[in-house]
Protein backbone atom coordinates (compact mmCIF):
# COMPACT_ATOMS: atom_id res chain seq x y z
CA UNK A 1 0.00 0.00 0.00
CA UNK A 2 1.48 3.34 -0.99
CA UNK A 3 2.02 5.89 1.87
CA UNK A 4 0.54 9.33 1.55
CA UNK A 5 2.57 12.61 2.47
CA UNK A 6 2.53 16.08 2.91
CA UNK A 7 3.79 17.05 -0.47
CA UNK A 8 1.68 15.12 -2.21
CA UNK A 9 -0.58 17.23 -4.83
CA UNK A 10 -2.32 13.92 -6.63
CA UNK A 11 -4.81 15.83 -8.43
CA UNK A 12 -1.92 17.45 -10.40
CA UNK A 13 -0.20 14.68 -11.45
CA UNK A 14 -2.25 12.26 -11.52
CA UNK A 15 -4.07 11.15 -15.20
CA UNK A 16 -6.59 12.71 -16.53
CA UNK A 17 -8.34 9.25 -16.74
CA UNK A 18 -7.65 9.09 -12.94
CA UNK A 19 -8.45 12.98 -12.55
CA UNK A 20 -11.90 12.64 -13.35
CA UNK A 21 -13.03 9.07 -12.57
CA UNK A 22 -16.94 8.48 -11.94
CA UNK A 23 -18.06 8.25 -8.59
CA UNK A 24 -20.81 7.06 -9.68
CA UNK A 25 -23.31 5.35 -12.06
CA UNK A 26 -24.87 8.55 -13.02
CA UNK A 27 -21.14 9.71 -14.09
CA UNK A 28 -20.10 6.25 -15.49
CA UNK A 29 -20.35 6.21 -19.62
CA UNK A 30 -21.25 3.49 -21.82
CA UNK A 31 -22.73 -0.13 -21.12
CA UNK A 32 -26.17 0.82 -21.44
CA UNK A 33 -27.10 -2.83 -22.00
CA UNK A 34 -25.80 -3.65 -18.23
CA UNK A 35 -26.26 -0.56 -16.49
CA UNK A 36 -29.49 1.34 -18.54
CA UNK A 37 -32.84 2.10 -16.14
CA UNK A 38 -34.28 -1.23 -15.40
CA UNK A 39 -31.47 -3.27 -16.98
CA UNK A 40 -30.01 -6.36 -14.70
CA UNK A 41 -26.63 -5.39 -13.45
CA UNK A 42 -28.24 -1.40 -12.25
CA UNK A 43 -30.88 -3.05 -10.42
CA UNK A 44 -28.07 -5.46 -8.45
CA UNK A 45 -26.23 -2.97 -7.91
CA UNK A 46 -29.16 -0.50 -6.52
CA UNK A 47 -30.80 -3.08 -4.78
CA UNK A 48 -27.24 -3.76 -3.40
CA UNK A 49 -27.56 -7.91 -4.17
CA UNK A 50 -24.24 -8.29 -6.03
CA UNK A 51 -22.72 -11.09 -5.50
CA UNK A 52 -19.07 -12.66 -7.35
CA UNK A 53 -18.96 -11.65 -10.95
CA UNK A 54 -16.71 -11.50 -14.01
CA UNK A 55 -16.34 -8.42 -16.24
CA UNK A 56 -15.28 -9.69 -19.52
CA UNK A 57 -14.62 -6.97 -21.85
CA UNK A 58 -11.82 -4.88 -24.14
CA UNK A 59 -9.24 -2.47 -22.44
CA UNK A 60 -10.30 0.85 -21.34
CA UNK A 61 -14.47 0.19 -21.27
CA UNK A 62 -14.14 0.63 -17.43
CA UNK A 63 -14.10 -2.51 -15.40
CA UNK A 64 -12.03 -1.09 -12.37
CA UNK A 65 -14.20 2.25 -12.51
CA UNK A 66 -17.42 0.02 -12.18
CA UNK A 67 -16.10 -2.02 -9.60
CA UNK A 68 -15.14 1.03 -7.41
CA UNK A 69 -18.22 2.51 -7.66
CA UNK A 70 -20.07 -1.00 -6.72
CA UNK A 71 -17.94 -1.25 -3.48
CA UNK A 72 -18.72 2.58 -2.78
CA UNK A 73 -22.91 1.88 -3.44
CA UNK A 74 -22.69 -1.50 -1.28
CA UNK A 75 -20.39 0.48 1.47
CA UNK A 76 -18.03 -2.68 1.42
CA UNK A 77 -13.84 -2.43 1.54
CA UNK A 78 -12.41 -1.78 -1.82
CA UNK A 79 -9.62 -3.81 -2.81
CA UNK A 80 -8.03 -3.78 -5.93
CA UNK A 81 -5.96 -6.47 -6.87
CA UNK A 82 -3.42 -7.25 -9.61
CA UNK A 83 -2.89 -10.56 -11.24
CA UNK A 84 0.12 -9.48 -12.96
CA UNK A 85 2.28 -8.81 -9.78
CA UNK A 86 0.55 -10.94 -7.22
CA UNK A 87 0.91 -14.50 -6.18
CA UNK A 88 -0.39 -17.08 -3.57
CA UNK A 89 1.09 -15.04 -0.40
CA UNK A 90 -0.10 -12.02 -1.64
CA UNK A 91 -3.62 -13.74 -1.91
CA UNK A 92 -3.61 -15.57 1.45
CA UNK A 93 -2.44 -12.24 3.02
CA UNK A 94 -5.47 -10.41 1.44
CA UNK A 95 -7.81 -13.20 2.60
CA UNK A 96 -6.83 -13.00 6.07
CA UNK A 97 -7.81 -9.46 6.10
CA UNK A 98 -11.14 -9.86 4.22
CA UNK A 99 -12.41 -12.38 6.91
CA UNK A 100 -11.19 -10.51 9.54
CA UNK A 101 -13.44 -7.73 8.19
CA UNK A 102 -16.21 -10.20 7.77
CA UNK A 103 -15.71 -10.67 11.21
CA UNK A 104 -16.50 -6.74 12.10
CA UNK A 105 -19.42 -6.94 9.94
CA UNK A 106 -17.58 -5.57 6.62
CA UNK A 107 -17.78 -6.43 3.17
CA UNK A 108 -15.32 -6.85 0.90
CA UNK A 109 -15.01 -6.45 -2.65
CA UNK A 110 -11.64 -7.45 -4.10
CA UNK A 111 -11.17 -6.70 -7.82
CA UNK A 112 -8.83 -8.99 -9.66
CA UNK A 113 -7.60 -7.20 -12.16
CA UNK A 114 -6.50 -9.59 -15.82
CA UNK A 115 -7.67 -12.51 -13.35
CA UNK A 116 -6.98 -14.75 -16.37
CA UNK A 117 -3.50 -14.49 -15.76
CA UNK A 118 -3.59 -16.33 -12.43
CA UNK A 119 -2.82 -20.02 -12.37
CA UNK A 120 -5.50 -22.66 -11.85
CA UNK A 121 -3.60 -22.98 -8.02
CA UNK A 122 -3.92 -19.08 -7.41
CA UNK A 123 -7.63 -18.90 -8.81
CA UNK A 124 -8.22 -21.93 -6.68
CA UNK A 125 -7.40 -20.25 -4.09
CA UNK A 126 -10.15 -17.56 -3.65
CA UNK A 127 -13.06 -20.06 -3.70
CA UNK A 128 -13.16 -21.12 0.11
CA UNK A 129 -13.27 -17.24 0.48
CA UNK A 130 -16.29 -16.99 -1.91
CA UNK A 131 -18.04 -20.01 -0.99
CA UNK A 132 -18.12 -18.63 2.72
CA UNK A 133 -18.87 -14.90 1.72
CA UNK A 134 -15.49 -13.68 2.98
CA UNK A 135 -15.05 -11.76 -0.39
CA UNK A 136 -17.33 -10.40 -3.31
CA UNK A 137 -14.85 -11.53 -5.70
CA UNK A 138 -15.07 -9.03 -9.06
CA UNK A 139 -12.90 -10.37 -11.59
CA UNK A 140 -11.57 -8.70 -15.10
CA UNK A 141 -10.59 -10.06 -18.02
CA UNK A 142 -10.21 -9.32 -21.79
CA UNK A 143 -10.47 -13.36 -22.69
CA UNK A 144 -12.95 -15.42 -22.84
CA UNK A 145 -13.67 -16.24 -19.28
CA UNK A 146 -14.86 -20.18 -20.39
CA UNK A 147 -11.52 -20.40 -21.27
CA UNK A 148 -9.17 -18.75 -18.92
CA UNK A 149 -11.51 -18.87 -15.49
CA UNK A 150 -11.44 -22.07 -13.22
CA UNK A 151 -14.87 -23.75 -14.30
CA UNK A 152 -15.51 -23.72 -10.21
CA UNK A 153 -14.68 -20.30 -8.98
CA UNK A 154 -16.73 -19.57 -13.06
CA UNK A 155 -19.44 -21.21 -11.92
CA UNK A 156 -19.87 -19.29 -8.64
CA UNK A 157 -19.69 -15.95 -10.46
CA UNK A 158 -22.17 -13.92 -13.08
CA UNK A 159 -20.16 -13.26 -16.21
CA UNK A 160 -20.83 -9.78 -17.48
CA UNK A 161 -19.93 -8.80 -21.01
CA UNK A 162 -18.88 -4.96 -21.26
CA UNK A 163 -18.78 -3.41 -24.76
CA UNK A 164 -16.29 -0.84 -26.18
CA UNK A 165 -17.82 2.57 -26.12
CA UNK A 166 -19.56 3.98 -28.84
CA UNK A 167 -17.71 7.01 -30.50
CA UNK A 168 -20.96 9.14 -29.43
CA UNK A 169 -20.33 7.99 -26.05
CA UNK A 170 -16.59 8.60 -26.04
CA UNK A 171 -17.22 12.34 -27.92
CA UNK A 172 -19.66 13.20 -24.60
CA UNK A 173 -16.75 11.65 -22.21
CA UNK A 174 -14.17 13.56 -23.79
CA UNK A 175 -16.59 17.19 -24.04
CA UNK A 176 -16.98 16.32 -20.01
CA UNK A 177 -13.32 16.32 -19.20
CA UNK A 178 -12.97 19.74 -20.95
CA UNK A 179 -15.39 21.15 -18.75
CA UNK A 180 -15.27 19.28 -15.54
CA UNK A 181 -12.72 21.40 -12.73
CA UNK A 182 -10.77 17.93 -12.08
CA UNK A 183 -9.86 17.81 -15.35
CA UNK A 184 -9.58 20.83 -18.09
CA UNK A 185 -12.46 22.78 -16.91
CA UNK A 186 -10.55 25.60 -15.68
CA UNK A 187 -7.96 26.19 -18.51
CA UNK A 188 -10.45 27.38 -21.46
CA UNK A 189 -9.41 24.36 -23.85
CA UNK A 190 -10.96 25.33 -27.29
CA UNK A 191 -11.40 21.86 -29.79
CA UNK A 192 -13.84 21.32 -32.62
CA UNK A 193 -16.25 18.57 -32.34
CA UNK A 194 -14.42 17.52 -35.15
CA UNK A 195 -11.81 17.12 -33.31
CA UNK A 196 -13.11 14.90 -30.44
CA UNK A 197 -14.40 13.04 -32.70
CA UNK A 198 -11.27 12.18 -34.63
CA UNK A 199 -9.76 11.03 -30.95
CA UNK A 200 -12.83 8.89 -30.36
CA UNK A 201 -12.18 6.95 -33.36
CA UNK A 202 -8.43 6.55 -32.78
CA UNK A 203 -9.36 5.14 -29.63
CA UNK A 204 -11.20 1.75 -30.97
CA UNK A 205 -13.49 2.28 -28.17
CA UNK A 206 -11.35 2.73 -25.30
CA UNK A 207 -12.16 5.56 -23.02
CA UNK A 208 -8.29 5.60 -21.37
CA UNK A 209 -6.97 5.93 -24.96
CA UNK A 210 -9.12 8.36 -25.66
CA UNK A 211 -8.22 10.37 -22.21
CA UNK A 212 -4.59 10.19 -22.91
CA UNK A 213 -4.48 11.28 -26.36
CA UNK A 214 -7.10 14.27 -24.93
CA UNK A 215 -5.02 15.18 -22.31
CA UNK A 216 -1.54 14.61 -24.65
CA UNK A 217 -2.92 17.20 -27.41
CA UNK A 218 -4.17 19.68 -24.62
CA UNK A 219 -0.58 19.78 -23.14
CA UNK A 220 0.51 20.03 -26.24
CA UNK A 221 -1.84 23.32 -27.65
CA UNK A 222 -0.93 26.87 -27.52
CA UNK A 223 -1.26 28.84 -24.67
CA UNK A 224 -2.56 32.17 -24.77
CA UNK A 225 -4.37 34.67 -22.56
CA UNK A 226 -7.58 33.20 -23.99
CA UNK A 227 -7.01 29.91 -23.28
CA UNK A 228 -5.77 26.64 -24.94
CA UNK A 229 -6.21 26.26 -28.53
CA UNK A 230 -5.73 22.48 -30.34
CA UNK A 231 -4.78 23.05 -33.94
CA UNK A 232 -5.60 20.71 -35.89
CA UNK A 233 -1.55 19.84 -36.47
CA UNK A 234 -1.46 19.23 -32.70
CA UNK A 235 -3.44 16.87 -32.81
CA UNK A 236 -2.28 15.03 -35.72
CA UNK A 237 1.09 14.51 -33.92
CA UNK A 238 -0.42 13.11 -30.80
CA UNK A 239 -2.43 10.65 -32.84
CA UNK A 240 0.38 10.20 -35.30
CA UNK A 241 -1.54 9.92 -38.41
CA UNK A 242 -2.38 12.66 -40.69
CA UNK A 243 -5.51 11.81 -41.98
CA UNK A 244 -6.85 10.20 -38.60
CA UNK A 245 -8.32 13.86 -38.44
CA UNK A 246 -11.24 11.99 -41.28
CA UNK A 247 -14.80 12.17 -39.71
CA UNK A 248 -16.06 8.86 -39.77
CA UNK A 249 -19.70 10.06 -39.59
CA UNK A 250 -19.13 13.06 -41.74
CA UNK A 251 -18.81 13.75 -45.77
CA UNK A 252 -15.41 12.60 -46.20
CA UNK A 253 -16.44 8.97 -44.68
CA UNK A 254 -19.12 9.27 -47.51
CA UNK A 255 -16.35 10.31 -50.18
CA UNK A 256 -13.73 7.70 -49.22
CA UNK A 257 -16.36 4.86 -49.49
CA UNK A 258 -17.62 6.07 -52.96
CA UNK A 259 -14.13 5.88 -54.33
CA UNK A 260 -13.57 2.78 -53.31
CA UNK A 261 -17.05 1.60 -54.17
CA UNK A 262 -16.48 3.09 -57.57
CA UNK A 263 -13.22 1.90 -58.72
CA UNK A 264 -13.90 -1.41 -57.67
CA UNK A 265 -16.41 -1.22 -60.27
CA UNK A 266 -14.36 0.33 -62.83
CA UNK A 267 -12.13 -2.38 -62.28
CA UNK A 268 -9.58 0.07 -61.20
CA UNK A 269 -7.69 -1.95 -58.74
CA UNK A 270 -4.90 -0.18 -57.94
CA UNK A 271 -7.48 3.21 -57.20
CA UNK A 272 -9.36 0.58 -54.99
CA UNK A 273 -6.67 -0.24 -52.78
CA UNK A 274 -5.36 3.02 -52.24
CA UNK A 275 -8.63 4.09 -51.22
CA UNK A 276 -9.34 1.48 -49.23
CA UNK A 277 -5.84 2.09 -47.38
CA UNK A 278 -7.13 5.66 -46.88
CA UNK A 279 -10.05 4.59 -44.78
CA UNK A 280 -7.69 2.24 -43.04
CA UNK A 281 -5.51 5.05 -41.82
CA UNK A 282 -8.00 7.46 -41.33
CA UNK A 283 -8.59 4.88 -38.34
CA UNK A 284 -12.07 3.08 -40.16
CA UNK A 285 -13.58 0.07 -38.82
CA UNK A 286 -11.89 -2.73 -40.87
CA UNK A 287 -15.23 -4.06 -40.21
CA UNK A 288 -17.13 -1.36 -41.80
CA UNK A 289 -15.34 -1.82 -44.88
CA UNK A 290 -15.44 -5.86 -45.04
CA UNK A 291 -19.15 -5.12 -44.93
CA UNK A 292 -18.81 -3.05 -47.68
CA UNK A 293 -17.11 -5.35 -49.82
CA UNK A 294 -19.61 -8.16 -48.62
CA UNK A 295 -22.03 -5.91 -50.81
CA UNK A 296 -20.40 -4.64 -53.53
CA UNK A 297 -19.83 -8.83 -54.63
CA UNK A 298 -23.63 -9.48 -55.00
CA UNK A 299 -24.36 -6.02 -56.21
CA UNK A 300 -21.86 -5.45 -58.46
CA UNK A 301 -20.39 -8.69 -59.30
CA UNK A 302 -23.26 -11.38 -58.35
CA UNK A 303 -23.28 -14.16 -60.96
CA UNK A 304 -20.78 -12.98 -62.99
CA UNK A 305 -18.87 -14.61 -60.22
CA UNK A 306 -20.01 -16.36 -57.42
CA UNK A 307 -16.99 -16.52 -55.97
CA UNK A 308 -16.87 -12.91 -55.01
CA UNK A 309 -19.07 -13.20 -52.20
CA UNK A 310 -17.37 -15.80 -50.45
CA UNK A 311 -14.11 -13.93 -50.87
CA UNK A 312 -15.61 -10.83 -49.27
CA UNK A 313 -17.47 -12.95 -46.33
CA UNK A 314 -13.80 -14.49 -45.71
CA UNK A 315 -12.29 -11.25 -45.89
CA UNK A 316 -15.18 -10.62 -43.00
CA UNK A 317 -14.23 -12.89 -40.81
CA UNK A 318 -10.43 -12.66 -41.31
CA UNK A 319 -10.67 -8.82 -40.01
CA UNK A 320 -13.02 -10.46 -37.00
CA UNK A 321 -10.94 -13.05 -36.07
CA UNK A 322 -7.38 -10.95 -36.74
CA UNK A 323 -8.76 -6.52 -36.32
CA UNK A 324 -6.09 -4.46 -37.23
CA UNK A 325 -2.75 -3.65 -38.01
CA UNK A 326 -2.90 -7.31 -39.85
CA UNK A 327 -6.05 -7.81 -41.60
CA UNK A 328 -4.84 -5.14 -43.55
CA UNK A 329 -3.71 -7.60 -46.02
CA UNK A 330 -7.05 -9.36 -45.68
CA UNK A 331 -8.88 -6.39 -46.92
CA UNK A 332 -6.49 -5.96 -49.99
CA UNK A 333 -6.95 -9.42 -51.00
CA UNK A 334 -10.65 -8.87 -51.44
CA UNK A 335 -10.66 -5.32 -52.58
CA UNK A 336 -8.24 -6.62 -55.26
CA UNK A 337 -10.57 -9.98 -56.22
CA UNK A 338 -13.13 -8.06 -56.84
CA UNK A 339 -11.65 -5.05 -58.56
CA UNK A 340 -10.58 -7.64 -61.43
CA UNK A 341 -14.03 -10.13 -61.60
CA UNK A 342 -16.26 -9.89 -63.99
CA UNK A 343 -19.15 -7.00 -63.38
CA UNK A 344 -22.99 -7.48 -63.10
CA UNK A 345 -26.05 -5.73 -61.81
CA UNK A 346 -28.49 -7.89 -63.07
CA UNK A 347 -29.17 -8.97 -59.40
CA UNK A 348 -29.42 -5.54 -58.23
CA UNK A 349 -31.85 -4.62 -60.44
CA UNK A 350 -33.83 -7.76 -60.08
CA UNK A 351 -33.86 -6.69 -56.68
CA UNK A 352 -34.86 -3.48 -56.92
CA UNK A 353 -37.42 -4.54 -59.67
CA UNK A 354 -39.11 -6.84 -57.94
CA UNK A 355 -39.14 -4.62 -54.71
CA UNK A 356 -41.24 -1.77 -56.59
CA UNK A 357 -43.39 -4.17 -57.80
CA UNK A 358 -44.20 -5.33 -54.44
CA UNK A 359 -44.74 -1.62 -53.43
CA UNK A 360 -46.39 -0.43 -55.67
CA UNK A 361 -49.00 -3.37 -56.89
CA UNK A 362 -51.54 -5.05 -54.73
CA UNK A 363 -50.59 -8.17 -52.24
CA UNK A 364 -51.05 -10.96 -54.54
CA UNK A 365 -52.11 -14.64 -53.44
CA UNK A 366 -50.06 -17.54 -53.34
CA UNK A 367 -51.12 -19.63 -55.85
CA UNK A 368 -53.17 -22.91 -54.88
CA UNK A 369 -50.99 -24.87 -56.61
CA UNK A 370 -47.93 -23.87 -54.70
CA UNK A 371 -49.92 -23.98 -51.42
CA UNK A 372 -48.96 -27.25 -48.96
CA UNK A 373 -52.29 -29.06 -47.87
CA UNK A 374 -51.64 -30.67 -44.19
CA UNK A 375 -55.76 -30.56 -43.31
CA UNK A 376 -58.49 -32.28 -44.62
CA UNK A 377 -60.01 -28.84 -45.25
CA UNK A 378 -57.30 -27.37 -46.87
CA UNK A 379 -57.20 -30.50 -49.64
CA UNK A 380 -61.05 -30.23 -49.90
CA UNK A 381 -59.86 -26.07 -51.26
CA UNK A 382 -57.63 -27.51 -53.56
CA UNK A 383 -54.55 -26.32 -51.96
CA UNK A 384 -52.00 -27.90 -53.43
CA UNK A 385 -54.01 -29.46 -56.39
CA UNK A 386 -51.93 -29.58 -59.65
CA UNK A 387 -48.59 -29.44 -58.31
CA UNK A 388 -45.86 -30.99 -60.03
CA UNK A 389 -42.88 -32.21 -58.78
CA UNK A 390 -39.98 -31.35 -60.78
CA UNK A 391 -37.87 -34.13 -59.66
CA UNK A 392 -40.01 -36.37 -61.29
CA UNK A 393 -39.42 -35.14 -64.85
CA UNK A 394 -36.35 -35.74 -67.00
CA UNK A 395 -35.42 -32.27 -67.20
CA UNK A 396 -36.10 -31.48 -63.79
CA UNK A 397 -38.87 -28.46 -65.26
CA UNK A 398 -42.40 -28.32 -65.21
CA UNK A 399 -44.63 -26.00 -66.96
CA UNK A 400 -46.21 -25.26 -63.47
CA UNK A 401 -47.14 -21.51 -63.00
CA UNK A 402 -45.21 -20.10 -59.88
CA UNK A 403 -46.13 -16.18 -60.25
CA UNK A 404 -49.01 -15.17 -59.53
CA UNK A 405 -51.50 -14.05 -62.21
CA UNK A 406 -50.73 -10.34 -62.81
CA UNK A 407 -47.23 -11.15 -62.60
CA UNK A 408 -47.43 -13.86 -65.08
CA UNK A 409 -45.04 -13.35 -67.72
CA UNK A 410 -42.79 -10.45 -65.15
CA UNK A 411 -39.19 -11.15 -65.69
CA UNK A 412 -36.48 -9.93 -62.81
CA UNK A 413 -33.37 -11.80 -63.96
CA UNK A 414 -31.81 -10.84 -66.96
CA UNK A 415 -28.20 -12.46 -67.13
CA UNK A 416 -25.54 -10.11 -68.49
CA UNK A 417 -22.77 -11.40 -70.90
CA UNK A 418 -19.61 -11.31 -68.27
CA UNK A 419 -18.06 -14.48 -67.16
CA UNK A 420 -20.26 -17.02 -65.33
CA UNK A 421 -23.59 -14.92 -66.09
CA UNK A 422 -22.85 -15.58 -69.81
CA UNK A 423 -23.70 -19.03 -69.43
CA UNK A 424 -26.63 -18.55 -67.57
CA UNK A 425 -28.09 -16.26 -70.16
CA UNK A 426 -27.88 -19.37 -72.27
CA UNK A 427 -29.48 -21.80 -69.46
CA UNK A 428 -32.29 -19.28 -68.97
CA UNK A 429 -33.22 -18.63 -72.38
CA UNK A 430 -32.95 -22.63 -73.04
CA UNK A 431 -35.58 -22.82 -69.79
CA UNK A 432 -37.77 -20.34 -71.02
CA UNK A 433 -38.13 -21.83 -74.93
CA UNK A 434 -38.67 -25.30 -73.40
CA UNK A 435 -41.65 -23.95 -71.15
CA UNK A 436 -42.59 -22.05 -74.28
CA UNK A 437 -42.88 -25.77 -75.66
CA UNK A 438 -40.06 -24.40 -78.79
CA UNK A 439 -36.94 -26.85 -77.98
CA UNK A 440 -35.84 -29.49 -75.72
CA UNK A 441 -33.18 -28.88 -72.60
CA UNK A 442 -29.94 -29.84 -73.93
CA UNK A 443 -27.81 -31.95 -71.09
CA UNK A 444 -24.82 -29.67 -70.91
CA UNK A 445 -27.80 -27.10 -69.40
Amino acid sequence: MEQMTLFDDRKETAPLASRIRPHTLEEFAGQEHLLGKGKMLRRLIEQDQISSMIFWGPPGVGKTTLASIIAGRTKADFINFSAVTSGIKEIKEVMGQAENSRRMGIRTVLFVDEIHRFNKAQQDAFLPFVEKGSIILIGATTENPSFEVNGALLSRCRVFVLKALENKELVKLLGKALTNPAGFGDQKVQMTDRQLKAIASFSNGDARTALNTLEMAVLNGTVSPEGILVTDEDLEQCISRKSLLYDKNGEEHYNLISALHKSMRNSDVDAAIYWMCRMLEGGENPLYIARRLIRFASEDIGMADSRALQIAVAAYQACHFLGMPECDVHLTHAVTYLSMAPKSNALYIACEECKQDIKELNAEPVPLVLRNAPTGLMKELNYGKGYEYAHDTEEKLTHMQCLPDALKDRHYYHPGIQGEEKELRERLKAIEEWRNGEKHIRDDL
